[in-house]
């Protein structure tokens, strides 16, 4: 009697450290995935300084575009966590994309080597921001899935592990950005 009862107790505890490693595992999968976004983030930001220069060499007057897209880079990365990133970097987003919209207005700049190459590598990031992003919003689920299915959620419980925050924009700040490579 005593041996079944330990070899219940010996399956507890196998199912529990199973449960445990299985839940690690997705956390660190979670949190890789947000490490992959923030690499994204950081190129965009290095992008934004020398595109905001080579605007400015040619449309100097258009201060405010400028000065709001300096502005929200530096907001940007003093903020850490996908719910509070979010916004800002929708608003920076559409502030770049205002500021690719400059290439219009000002010939000169349309042939600028230097911005038709700041704008390719934009774009290149851009699509692989969007790629990280949606892997780790699948990271998140796929954790936070595990960390409310029973039995699971016992083990989580005890150990605390809490939910994983989705990286997501409101939805007024869901606007198409539309960046073109120039021609």
């Amino acid at each position: 009697m005593i041996w079944i009862v330990g070899a219940m107790l010996a399956a507890v505890l196998l199912g529990a450290a199973w449960v445990f490693n299985r839940l690690v595992r997705l956390r660190n999968q979670m949190r890789g995935a947000w490490a992959d976004v923030d690499v994204q983030l950081t190129r965009r930001h290095d992008l934004v300084p020398p595109l905001v220069a080579a605007v400015r060499a040619y449309a100097g007057h258009e201060r405010d575009v400028l000065a709001a897209v300096s502005e929200l880079r530096d907001q940007a990365l003093t903020i850490d966590g996908p719910a509070r990133l979010a916004p800002v970097e929708a608003a920076l987003e559409r502030a770049v994309t205002r500021v690719l919209a400059l290439e219009e207005a000002y010939p000169d700049l349309k042939a600028s080597e230097n911005f038709l190459q700041l704008q390719r590598d934009l774009v290149r990031i851009e699509e692989q921001l969007q790629y990280a992003r949606r892997y780790y919003n699948g990271a998140v689920r796929d954790y936070n899935d595990a960390v409310q299915r029973v039995p699971d959620l016992l083990v989580a419980r005890a150990l605390g592990f809490g939910l994983g925050e989705f990286y997501q924009a409101r939805e007024d700040e869901r606007p198409a950005v539309r960046v073109e490579a120039g021609r």
